[in-house]
C-alpha cells in the first residue's frame, strides 16, 4: 500500500489539516515544535493502532477538544501509474470510491463526546467499522525516530513496544493474542489484588492463568522468530546479535511465583516481563558498547526490521524518518541513504540542506512540504 492522503483534525497541534505524499520520496521541513512528527505519529497510529510517543492514546487530542480524528487514504502500488513519481491527490471521499484505495479513520476520544459515552478509539476501513485487529494490518511502516536510539539503553518496555509494534503488523495472530494477553493480564493482577486483601479465592485465578498461558506462548514464540531473524541480517561488515531474555508463562512458573505475586499483587512472569539485550563481539552494548555503536546497533535493527516486514506482508512497507540524519554519524549515513528510493520514504527534517543531500544521494527529486 501507497500512503496517498493524511487529513487531521484536532490532533496535537494541527486544529485541521490535509497533506499529500509522493509515491516515492517525501520531505518534511520545519523548525523544532512545527509538528513534523505529529504528521508521522497520526501515520504510526492507523499503523499499529496506537501511539508510539505517549503512554495514553488521548494525551494526542488538540487541547480544549473532545475528539480526535486520522483518516489516511492509502492506493495499492499496483495501481499506480508507471511514472511513479506522480504526486497523486485527493480527499479522502475520491479514494474511498475507487475499489482500488483504501481509507482508513481512527477516532480518539476522552471517553466522552458531547456529554455522552464514547469508546476511547473507533476504527474504520472504508466507512466501516472494525475491530482493531481487523484494522491494524491495511498499512504497514517502519518508522525510524530519535527516541529509538535509546533501544539499547533505554528501560524494557521501551523494547517490549518495539517488538510488538513490528508483529501487529505482520500477524493477525500476534494482533489477537496479544490485546488478549493484555486484557486478561489487567483482569489477573485486579484478581491478585482482591486475594490479597482477602476478599477472593486463589482458584479464582484459574481461569486467567490458562489464557494467559495460551496467549503468552504465542506471543513469545512469535517474538523468539522475529529476533532470530534479525540475528541473521547482515550489515556490510557490520555484526551484531540479539539475545532475547524471554519470561515464559507456564503452570508451574506460576505455581513457583504463587506467593510472591499476591504479595506483589501482580503477575510476575509472562511476555510483559520480556527483554532483550544486544551484544557485539560479546559485548554487552549498553554496558560496554559507544554512543556510536549503539547508534549503529539500532540502524541494523531498523534496517533489519524492514527487510522482515516485506519478507512477512510480501511489500516493501512505507519507510518513516524523523529528522534521524541528525543523530547518525556521517560516515553511516548512506546506510540510510541507500534504502530510499527503494520504497514509499516520509522524511522528516529541520534542516533545509536535507533536500540537497537527498538528491544528490539518489538522483532525485523529493517532494517538499514545508510548515
Amino acid at each position: 500500500m501507497i500512503l496517498i492522503t493524511l487529513t487531521l483534525q484536532n490532533f496535537r497541534s494541527y486544529a485541521k489539516k490535509t497533506f499529500a505524499f509522493s509515491p516515492q520520496t517525501t520531505l518534511i521541513v520545519g523548525p523544532n515544535t512545527a509538528g513534523k512528527t505529529n504528521i508521522l505519529e497520526a501515520i504510526m497510529f492507523c499503523v499499529t493502532g496506537k501511539s508510539f510517543r505517549a503512554d495514553q492514546d488521548r494525551e494526542a487530542i488538540r487541547w480544549g477538544s473532545e475528539l480526535s480524528a486520522i483518516s489516511l487514504g492509502t492506493r495499492d502500488k499496483s495501481c499506480l501509474p508507471r511514472n511513479s513519481g506522480q504526486v497523486l491527490r485527493g480527499s479522502g471521499q475520491e479514494l474511498s470510491a475507487n475499489h482500488d484505495n483504501t481509507k482508513l479513520e481512527l477516532f480518539i476520544t476522552q471517553g466522552e463526546v458531547q456529554g455522552a459515552k464514547a469508546p476511547l478509539k473507533k476504527y474504520l476501513v472504508n466507512g466501516v467499522p472494525r475491530g482493531q485487529v481487523d484494522f491494524v494490518g491495511n498499512l504497514r511502516a517502519v518508522l525510524f525516530w530519535p527516541e529509538h536510539l535509546e533501544l539499547v539503553t533505554d528501560s524494557p518496555s521501551l523494547r517490549r513496544r518495539y517488538l510488538d509494534s513490528v508483529l501487529v503488523q505482520v500477524d493477525r495472530e500476534y494482533r489477537r493474542n496479544l490485546m488478549s494477553y493484555e486484557r486478561g493480564l489487567r483482569q489477573r493482577n485486579r484478581l491478585l489484588d482482591l486475594i490479597n486483601e482477602g476478599k477472593a479465592e486463589r482458584p479464582q485465578l484459574l481461569f486467567w492463568d490458562q489464557l494467559l498461558i495460551k496467549a503468552g506462548g504465542y506471543i513469545t514464540d512469535k517474538r523468539g522468530e522475529y529476533i532470530d531473524f534479525v540475528n541473521s541480517y547482515q550489515l556490510s561488515a557490520i555484526s551484531y546479535q540479539i539475545q532475547y531474555d524471554k519470561s515464559v508463562i507456564s503452570e508451574s512458573r506460576l505455581e513457583q511465583y504463587k506467593d510472591e505475586e499476591v504479595g506483589a499483587k501482580a503477575t510476575l512472569v509472562g511476555p510483559h516481563r520480556d527483554d532483550f539485550t544486544i551484544f557485539k563481539d560479546e559485548r554487552e552494548l549498553s554496558k560496554y558498547g559507544s554512543r556510536g555503536e549503539q547508534r549503529l546497533a539500532v540502524l541494523w535493527l531498523k534496517l533489519a526490521e524492514l527487510s522482515y516486514v516485506e519478507k512477512e506482508a510480501g511489500d516493501r512497507p512505507v519507510l518513516l524518518l524523523d529528522d534521524i540524519f541528525s543523530e547518525l554519524d556521517e560516515k553511516y549515513r548512506h546506510l540510510v541513504l541507500d534504502v530510499i528510493g527503494k520504497q514509499q520514504t516520509i522524511i522528516t527534517s529541520a534542516e533545509d540542506n536535507m533536500v540537497d543531500l537527498v538528491r544528490r544521494a539518489k538522483g532525485m527529486q523529493p517532494m517538499i512540504i514545508q510548515l
